[in-house]
């Protein structure tokens, strides 16, 4: 072991003791000078901080001081057991311990009885993100689709190091071409998984078939092998800075991923179900790549499901999510994922919310008419119909139809390439409509 990782080992020990030099020389059986030159230099990697002067001055972890500090009370409900756990992921990897998976982390959670998050948690977030209203599985998450297409787009590629700024992506979507590069194919595949879950979700569930029709989309034209996309792996994957080596039998990956499926159906807090399904995909990796993104869209189904507002990860650190998922990985210890995970879905309830909110009260009329709007919409642009006769066909009451008719022609107006995902029509189908003239 090097100089620098006995010094990052003393020091990672413990929060409650900031050792000097002269301690830190002490007790490594080092001359001073030399422990000064090594703790200079890692104060210029940024893995160490100085605190106060001359003899009061002392040594800590950068990273750990940072995070633990950045981390508000108010989210911070288990802060011992949190902060240990940071001390310990920094502390350097040949110095932690190489772990497997464990698969009684899943076997032995029993729905209902059991519990991820805390319990009185996870029902304080369900009430506060719940529509109000019966409403039909799906409704919250398609009201606000226009923005959560950009919010869980951008959060989530930017977590697995996408290049692309929030307005970037905006410019993107609405272009609707792509760019011709990996991070605009991340973005767009994104998108329309997105579009793909809002669709499918309040038709089939959650199922492990649409788990996998998830990871297709994520990974389409990112993986070498179109055969790996939705497909249980068969090659052995390493996770990068963490010494936790996944599960690698085939037949054993696919019993716990219908496992893990099966038991969040079961959960009847979605909010519980949603954590569930963030921790467990990732912890599983039963993909050859692309886990941790379809781990983060997989849990927004059972909110969905249950109208709940989405989950958009939008103000996810990239640091302190893959913290959280060391710690899962290496631990099995949910403490910095639960203080993350009510972070971001308390964020977006708030925004998602507020963008209820601003929309006003539904139009009865609309509501009525929503999904004969869509059938209209979709067939005047697919098959070049006129509207007239596409009303006609519908069978609206005869009554409505003026007001109907006036709804159509309004909606086809405005209808473009950045705004027709609500009537289930991809990009390109509307680029050629209105690249005709707008036939209608």
């Amino acid at each position: 072991m090097s100089l620098e990782e006995e010094i990052l080992n003393t020091i990672g020990k413990t929060r409650d003791v900031q050792y000097s030099s002269g301690e830190l020389a002490r007790q490594l059986n080092v001359g001073k000078s030399t422990i000064k030159r090594h703790l200079d230099e890692l104060i210029n990697k940024g893995l160490v901080i100085r605190k106060g002067m001359g003899k009061a001055t002392r040594y800590t972890l950068a990273e750990v001081s940072a995070l633990a500090e950045s981390l508000p009370q108010h989210y911070l409900k288990q802060a011992s057991e949190a902060e240990q756990l940071l001390a310990y992921l920094n502390t350097p990897l040949t110095l932690r311990d190489i772990t497997g998976y464990v698969r009684e982390f899943v076997d032995e959670y029993i729905p209902n009885q059991t519990f991820l998050l805390p319990k009185s948690l996870a029902q304080t977030l369900m009430e506060e993100g719940r529509m109000a209203g019966q409403q039909p599985a799906g409704t919250y998450a398609r009201k606000v689709l226009e923005q959560l297409l950009i919010d869980l787009s951008w959060s989530s590629s930017r977590l697995e190091g996408n290049r692309y700024s929030l307005l970037a992506t905006e410019e993107l979507f609405r272009s609707g071409t792509p760019a011709g590069d990996i991070d605009a194919v991340m973005l767009l595949n994104h998108k329309q998984a997105i579009e793909f879950l809002v669709d499918s979700v309040p038709q089939f569930g959650l199922t492990p078939a649409l788990i996998r029709n998830l990871h297709s989309i994520l990974m389409r034209d990112l993986l070498p092998d179109a055969a790996s996309l939705g497909s249980i792996r068969t090659k052995i994957v390493n996770i990068s800075d963490s010494t936790y080596i996944p599960l690698q039998v085939p037949t054993i990956l696919e019993e716990l991923f219908n496992e893990i499926i099966d038991k969040a159906c079961q959960i009847k807090n979605p909010v519980e179900s949603s954590f569930f399904l963030w921790v467990h995909l990732a912890y599983l990796q039963p993909f050859e790549d692309g886990n941790k993104r379809t781990s983060r869209l997989a849990a927004n189904i059972p909110l969905m499901i249950n109208n709940n507002a989405p989950l958009s990860f939008l103000d996810a650190d990239p640091t302190r999510y893959a913290y959280a998922m060391m710690g899962v990985y290496e631990k099995r210890n949910i403490a910095l994922a639960v203080d993350l995970f009510e972070l971001v879905y308390r964020r977006s309830i708030k925004k998602y919310t507020v963008t209820l909110e601003a929309m006003g009260i539904p139009d009865p009329f609309r509501l009525r008419y929503r999904e004969a709007l869509n059938q209209a919409i979709g067939t005047v642009v697919l098959d070049r119909n006129n509207v007239d006769a596409v009303i006609a066909e519908i069978g609206i009451d005869e009554h409505d139809v003026p007001r109907f008719s006036t709804l159509v022609h309004e909606e086809l107006r405005v209808l473009d390439v950045f705004n027709c995902a609500r009537y289930r029509l991809t990009m390109g189908q509307v680029k050629e409509w209105v690249d005709d003239g707008r036939p209608q």
